[in-house]
C-alpha cells in the first residue's frame, strides 16, 4: 500500500493508497486470451459479479485491449456557474493527481460529471507520458482526437468540448467509484476492449483467470471444428452443450 508524492491538488485527506499490485503473470496469461471482454463477462456472471459494462454505454476511441490494475478517481459536479470559477481562476477538477497516483501500465478510471470533459487531450497526453494504460470516463470527455493521435485509449460515456475544470471538482482518489452502475475499488483490475469493459474485483482476480483459460479451451475445440471438414451438426451439439 502506497501513496505517491502528492501534486497539491487534491487534499492529502481524499487521497487513498493505492493497493499493491496483483501477479503480473495474472494480467499477461489473460492477455493471451482472444475476445477477452466476453470471456470474463461469462466468467463473472457464473461468479455472481457485477462488473460489466458495453461499448454503447462506454465507448472506446480506439480498437484496443487493455488488462490493467486501477487508479480510481470521482468528481462532482459544482454549485456554482463555470464563469464565475473562471473569473476567480477556481480550478478544482485533478485529473493530474490521479494520473499522478498510478503506476506505469495502470488504468485511471474515473467516476465523473455527465455532457462535461473529465479528462482532455493534455490530460491524456500526461498521462500516457507517464505509461497509464488507458482512461475510463463515465462522464465526458474532449479532444479525442488529440487522444487517437498519440494511441492513448479512452473510454467514455460522452464526448463533448464543455470543459470540466471551471464545473468539477475531484473529491478522492483511491476510493470506490460508480462506473455504470459497478462498483469498482483502487486495485481492481480492468478489461476492456471494443466490445466493452469489466472490473474484475482485486480478491477474485486469480480465480477468473483460471475460468477464463478453461473456457477459452472449451471455445477452442468448437473453433477447431468449425475450420474442419465433415464436422457435423451433431459434432457441434456434442462439443457446445458438454460439460466446460
Amino acid at each position: 500500500m502506497r501513496i505517491r508524492t502528492l501534486t497539491g491538488r487534491v487534499p492529502a485527506a481524499q487521497v487513498k493508497e493505492n493497493p499493491e499490485p496483483i501477479a503480473p503473470g495474472l494480467i499477461e496469461r489473460l492477455k493471451k486470451l482472444e475476445d477477452l471482454s466476453g470471456l470474463v463477462s461469462d466468467v463473472l456472471d457464473e461468479f455472481g459479479l457485477e462488473g460489466t459494462v458495453g461499448s454503447t454505454t462506454l465507448r472506446p476511441t480506439l480498437d484496443r485491449t487493455v488488462v490493467a490494475t486501477v487508479v480510481t478517481q470521482r468528481n462532482v459536479r459544482q454549485d456554482v456557474t463555470a464563469f464565475t470559477n473562471v473569473s476567480n481562476r477556481s480550478w478544482k477538477m485533478s485529473e493530474i493527481e490521479g494520473i499522478n497516483q498510478c503506476d506505469p501500465g495502470q488504468a485511471l478510471v474515473i467516476e465523473g460529471v455527465p455532457d462535461v470533459s473529465n479528462m482532455g487531450g493534455l490530460m491524456a497526453a500526461i498521462a500516457k507520458y507517464q505509461g497509464l494504460a488507458a482512461a475510463i470516463v463515465d462522464g465526458g470527455v474532449r479532444d479525442i482526437g488529440s487522444s487517437r493521435s498519440i494511441d492513448f485509449p479512452v473510454w467514455s460515456r460522452h464526448v463533448t468540448p464543455l470543459t470540466g475544470k471551471w464545473r468539477c471538482t475531484t473529491v478522492e482518489i483511491n476510493g470506490t467509484v460508480n462506473i455504470a452502475g459497478c462498483q469498482v475499488n483502487a486495485g481492481d483490475l480492468l478489461v476492456a476492449d471494443e466490445t466493452g469493459v469489466c472490473f474484475v474485483p482485486r480478491d477474485w482476480v486469480e480465480r477468473v483467470v483460471d475460468r477464463c483459460e478453461q473456457i477459452a479451451l472449451y471455445e477452442e475445440r468448437i473453433s477447431v471444428l468449425t475450420k474442419r471438414e465433415g464436422s457435423t451438426m451433431q459434432d457441434f451439439l456434442d462439443s457446445l452443450y458438454g460439460k466446460i
